[in-house]
C-alpha cells in the first residue's frame, strides 16, 4: 500500500454503533467470518464491475481487498462456476461471494445458481439491482414488469436460490446477512443465496451497532441422529444378510470419510460411490466395488441388484444411480442425509443426521453384527475383478491408425505420474467423460475426484478447475474437458493464467457433442446437429480449430499431440510447467467404455416414420413393461 494512501475510520454515529454505506457494512460482515481453524469463511469475492456495483459494492470490497480478496473474471456465469467449485473442494467448509451488475450480469448467473442448487453447494450471490427508488426508471438494462413494479432481472433467481432476499435498506442486513449465513453453514439447508442489493441503497448509510462486525467463528450445522431413527435403521441391517451402502457426495461434505471407512470394515459391508460421493474411500480398498449405476462398475451394480438391504449416506439417490429406479428396488433401503427430503427418497427408513455422527451410531447400535461372510468374500473378489478390468481398459493402447478413446486418455493422465491418485484433483463435469471418470479415475485421497453431474453443466469444466486450484494450490488440478464444453467455456483459462492458478487442461477433441450424439442414435435417431460434421454448414464447411493455438492466445502454454504416448511425454511437460497448460488430442466420438452401466430412461418418440425409432421404442417399452411387472423383484432391465 501506498504511504499516502490513508483509509480514514468510517464516522462514528454513536456510542456503540458505526455509520457504514450499507455495501460497506455488507463486506465488513463477510470479512469478519471465521471458521474454527481460523481461516476466512470466505476466500474471497468474485466480481465483475459494472452499473449497480462498481460505485457501492466495488468501493466497499477495495478497502477489504486485503483481509477479503478480490477476483476478477470474464463472465459471469463462469466466475460463479468457480466459486462453486471452491466451495466444493473444501467440502462446504470455506466458500466465496460473487458480485455482478445489474440485467445480463445478474442473469448470467442463474445456470450456475441451478448448479449449486441440485448440488447443494454454498455460494453467496449479490448481483446489483435497479433503484429502489424508481427516480430514474427504467435504468439502462432493467427488465420492466407489466404488471408488478418491484421485478427486476435478479427475480429470476428466485427459484433457484436457497434463500432469496432484497435489501431495500441498510438497516435489514441485520437480519437478511445472518439467515444468509445460516443457510450457507446449515447441512440441510445448503445451497446458494442471493441477496439482490439496489443501487441506491447500496450507497445509503445507517447508523450499525459495531457489535455486528466483531470477528466471530461461524459453527457449521448439522443434525445429530435420533435414538430412535437410529434404532430402527439397525434393526433392518441386522435383518440383512446382503447389505451394500451407497457413497454419496454429503459423507464428503460431512468429513465422514473416516466413520465410513471404519464402519464399512467393522460390519464386512461393500461400499459403491455415486458421482458426488466418489473419492470418499480410496480406489483399492477391498470393500470399495467402484462407482454404481448408469455410469457405474459392474461389481458395484451385481451387488446393488442382489443386496437385500441399502444404506443410502449421503446422497439424494438421482437417476444415475438408481438407474431410473431399477437397480436395487428389490432391496430395504436405510437413508442417512442431514436433508429429511433426501433421506426419505425411496421410501426409506430415515436417519436425518450428519453422516459421521450417524455412521458412528449406527456402528455403535449394530454392536459385533456383520454381513454374511460369503457376501463380504464375493464383495472382494467382485472389487477385485473391477480394480483388474479398470487397468485393462486404462492400459490397453488403441489399434494401430485408431483414435484414442476416453479410457486411452485417462489411462495415459494417470500413468504420467506416479503418485497420480494421491497428488492429483481431476475436474469434469460433463459428456462421456464423467461416466468413464467414474468408472476408470484411481483416487487415493478425499476430495481427489472433482466431478459436477448433478447438473451435468457443460462449461463448469475450466472454470470450475481454477475454483479448485485456488482451494487446493498445493495439488495438481487435472481439468478433463471435451471440444463442445470448452468451446461453451473457457474464458477463465485466462484468468487461471492471470491468477498464477496453474491447471492442466487435457481437451479430448472428437468434433462435436459425442455423448449426445450416441444417445441420439441409441433411440433409433439419425446423426443429426451434434457432430460437426452432421451439421449444417455454410460454403466455407466447419472450421478446424486450433485449440491449442487458442489457448496460448489466453496466455496459457499449449500443445496439439497426435497419439497416447505423445501425450503421456506432454504430460510430463505440462506438469512441470509454471503456468496453465493445455493439451489437445483428438479422439474417437463413437467408442465410450462398455464395460459396466446400468439401463437408463430416456423417452424414445411413441410414432416416428424412421424404423430405428420404432425399433428403440419397441424396447423402451419392453424396458418400462418389466419395471412395472417385476415391481420389488427389478434388474432385469439392462
Amino acid at each position: 500500500m501506498n504511504q499516502r494512501e490513508t483509509h480514514p475510520a468510517p464516522a462514528q454515529a454513536a456510542a456503540g454503533t458505526i455509520r457504514l454505506t450499507a455495501a460497506q457494512a455488507l463486506v465488513r460482515y463477510l470479512a469478519a467470518q471465521r471458521t474454527a481453524a481460523g481461516e476466512t469463511l470466505f476466500g474471497g469475492v468474485f466480481a465483475i464491475f459494472g452499473h449497480g456495483n462498481v460505485a457501492g459494492i466495488g468501493e466497499a470490497l477495495y478497502r477489504h481487498r486485503e483481509d477479503l480478496p478480490t477476483y476478477r473474471a470474464h463472465n459471469e456465469q463462469a466466475m460463479a462456476h468457480s466459486a462453486i467449485a471452491y466451495a466444493k473442494a473444501h467440502f462446504r467448509r470455506r466458500m466465496m461471494a460473487v458480485t455482478t451488475s445489474i440485467g445480463p450480469g445478474a442473469t448470467n448467473l442463474v445456470t450456475a445458481a441451478a448448479l449449486a442448487h441440485v448440488n447443494r453447494l454454498p455460494v453467496l450471490f449479490l448481483p446489483g439491482d435497479i433503484f429502489v427508488s424508481r427516480a430514474p426508471d427504467p435504468v439502462l438494462q432493467q427488465v420492466e414488469d407489466l404488471h408488478d413494479g418491484g421485478v427486476s432481472a435478479n427475480d429470476a433467481l428466485r427459484p433457484v436460490s436457497r434463500y432469496f432476499d432484497r435489501i431495500v435498506h441498510p438497516a435489514q442486513l441485520l437480519s437478511a446477512l445472518p439467515r444468509a449465513l445460516r443457510v450457507l453453514t446449515d447441512a440441510a439447508l445448503c445451497g446458494p443465496v442471493t441477496l439482490a442489493l439496489p443501487q441506491d441503497v447500496q450507497a445509503m448509510a445507517w447508523d450499525y451497532p459495531a457489535a455486528f462486525f466483531e470477528p466471530r467463528i461461524v459453527r457449521f450445522h448439522a443434525p445429530a441422529p435420533v435414538a430412535s431413527e437410529i434404532e430402527e435403521a439397525a434393526a433392518a441391517l441386522r435383518e440383512s444378510r446382503e447389505p451394500l451402502i451407497v457413497s454419496g457426495g454429503g459423507v464428503l461434505y460431512g468429513e465422514a470419510a473416516d466413520a465410513l471407512r471404519a464402519f464399512a470394515g467393522r460390519h464386512g459391508i461393500p461400499v459403491a460411490e455415486t458421482q458426488a460421493g466418489k473419492s470418499a474411500l480410496a480406489w483399492d480398498d477391498p470393500l470399495n466395488v467402484g462407482g454404481i449405476g448408469v455410469t457405474g462398475s459392474s461389481a458395484a451394480n451385481e451387488l446393488a441388484n442382489a443386496a437385500d438391504c441399502v444404506l443410502a449416506v449421503g446422497t439424494r439417490l438421482q437417476d444415475f444411480t438408481t438407474g431410473s429406479n431399477t437397480l436395487f428396488t428389490q432391496a430395504r433401503l436405510v437413508g442417512i442425509n442431514a436433508n429429511a427430503f433426501d433421506a426419505l427418497k425411496q421410501n426409506s427408513i430415515a436417519v436425518e443426521a450428519d453422516a459421521r455422527l450417524a455412521l458412528d451410531a449406527l456402528s455403535a447400535a449394530l454392536g459385533d453384527w456383520r454381513a454374511a461372510p460369503q457376501w463380504t468374500t464375493r464383495a472382494h473378489h467382485l472389487a477385485g475383478d473391477w480394480r483388474t478390468t479398470v487397468a485393462s481398459v486404462t492400459g490397453t493402447p488403441p489399434h494401430d491408425g485408431a483414435l484414442p478413446r476416453e479410457a486411452d486418455v485417462i489411462g495415459a493422465v494417470q500413468r504420467s505420474h506416479p503418485q497420480s491418485a494421491d497428488n492429483d484433483i481431476v475436474v469434469c463435469a460433463a459428456g462421456t467423460l464423467p461416466a468413464d471418470l467414474q468408472k476408470l479415475w484411481r483416487t487415493g485421497t478425499p476430495g481427489g475426484y472433482h466431478v459436477e453431474y448433478g447438473y451435468s453443466c457443460m462449461g463448469y469444466e475450466v472454470a470450475g478447475g481454477l475454483g479448485v486450484k485456488l482451494a487446493r494450490p498445493g495439488r495438481e488440478v487435472i481439468v478433463m474437458v471435451g471440444d463442445g464444453s470448452y468451446l461453451m467455456m473457457n474464458s477463465e483459462l485466462a484468468t487461471s493464467v492471470m491468477l498464477g492458478a496453474k491447471l492442466i487442461v487435457v481437451l479430448l477433441d472428437n468434433r462435436g457433442f459425442g455423448c449426445i450424439n450416441r444417445l441420439q442414435q441409441a433411440c433409433g435417431g439419425a446423426p443429426f446437429n451434434n457432430l460437426i460434421d452432421d451439421c449444417r454448414q455454410g460454403r466455407q464447411g466447419a472450421p478446424a480449430i486450433d485449440f491449442a493455438m487458442h489457448a496460448r492466445a489466453l496466455g496459457a502454454m499449449a500443445e496439439h499431440v497426435a497419439n497416447i504416448g505423445e501425450l503421456e511425454a506432454a504430460m510430463q511437460r505440462a506438469r512441470a510447467a509454471d503456468r496453465s497448460y493445455l493439451i489437445s488430442i483428438d479422439t474417437d466420438p463413437a467408442w465410450p467404455t462398455e464395460e459396466g452401466g446400468w439401463w437408463w430412461e430416456v423417452a424414445v418418440p411413441e410414432v416416428s416414420e424412421r424404423e430405428g425409432v420404432r425399433n428403440a421404442r419397441t424396447e423402451y417399452e419392453h424396458a418400462l413393461a418389466a419395471r412395472a411387472a417385476s415391481g420389488s423383484q427389478q434388474g432385469t432391465v439392462k
